[in-house]
């Protein structure tokens, strides 16, 4: 048995490869071919495609041919929803993806949704590692049929991109606020003093120019690269929301690994994860300076005014779902 990264525990097996979305088990004695989805585009140094380059510049020079996973960016093999339920079935291989999507499957992973449970991407990294990601991995093993083989971050908090100016609780009400479809962050944000409009990432900029939203809930360089900043000129840095990247593989299609090279895999996705994590911080860093560049006043806030506002959601949240008050407790523990 090997331990990896927030402690997803594996065992060596050798079977056959799965085909990749919508395909079945087969024998085959050549090398293994996966295909991993994500929701971003496919443009080199977003959060998704840093990863995936490392892991798979590191996957080659472990197993050269024998086990490699092509990419499909801007939900080319499916929305996330519908990747979630491949990947229980079996019929996908692999997703990278924020952690808010789980919830579907294991309502406990909106643990992580919830606004002001973490003060900086150094917290969660502690919080993950140190047992609440354990947690979570077991539930969504337990739950989903999936495993998560990297806790990865995003390329920044979420702050608020508004198109007219933010600087304390007040100035929200009213406002229409581009959000997650995820429950937690629903609630946080109509907490924090918005109304919580729930939007897929390709009606954002259209939602924007036509005035259905006056604002949404984003980190920097997401907005920059859609080019929302056209529209909205305001950020204000709330960081109401600090949400994980999850790297997940099928159940069945880790099993397909061949023994002698799983190892090496769940390796080169460590590796990956540590690597994707160093970079956090410089690409929010980098692009809040084009953001400005770009014409948008960035305001800091009263963290403490909102944080008091959305800190009842905590324990209305673990009192509906039990399971996730050690996993909440273990957070908090960290700081």
């Amino acid at each position: 048995m090997l331990k990896y990264g927030a402690g997803v525990l594996l065992s060596a097996a050798a079977v056959p490869l799965l085909s990749a979305c919508g395909g079945t088990a087969a024998q085959s004695k050549g090398p293994l071919k996966l295909k991993m989805s994500s929701s971003m585009s496919g443009q080199p140094g977003n959060a998704h495609s840093t990863w995936f380059n490392k892991f798979q510049t590191t996957l080659k020079d472990k197993v050269g041919e024998a086990v490699t996973v092509d990419y499909f960016p801007n939900s080319q093999l499916g929305d996330e929803a519908k990747m979630v339920q491949q990947l229980r079935l079996g019929a996908a291989d692999m997703m990278i993806s924020g952690s808010s999507i789980w919830s579907q499957v294991a309502p406990e992973f909106g643990v992580l949704d919830m606004g002001y449970i973490f003060e900086s991407w150094d917290a969660v990294g502690k919080s993950l590692d140190a047992g609440a990601g354990d947690k979570l991995s077991a539930i969504l093993k337990d739950k989903g049929g999936a495993q998560i083989i990297g806790w990865a971050y995003n390329f920044g908090a979420r702050n608020m991109l508004t198109k007219s100016a933010v600087a304390k609780p007040t100035d929200l009400h009213g406002l229409k606020i581009r959000t997650l479809q995820a429950p937690e962050v629903i609630d946080t944000v109509n907490l924090m003093g918005a109304v919580a409009t729930p939007l897929p990432t390709t009606e954002v900029y259209t939602s924007l120019q036509t005035g259905l939203i006056e604002g949404l809930g984003h980190d920097a360089p997401t907005i920059l690269q859609n080019k929302w900043y056209e529209t909205a000129k305001h950020l204000a840095l709330t960081e109401h929301i600090f949400n994980p990247l999850t790297i997940v593989i099928a159940d069945t299609t880790l099993s397909k690994i061949p023994s002698e090279h799983r190892d090496a895999f769940m390796s080169a996705a460590q590796d990956a994860t540590d690597y994707q994590r160093t970079q956090a911080v410089d690409a929010e860093k980098k692009a809040m300076t084009q953001l400005q560049a770009k014409g948008v006043t960035i305001t800091k806030v009263d963290k403490a005014e909102f944080k008091n506002l959305v800190s009842p959601l905590w324990e209305k949240f673990t009192g509906e779902h039990a399971a996730a008050k050690p996993i909440l407790d273990a957070i908090l523990k960290q700081g």
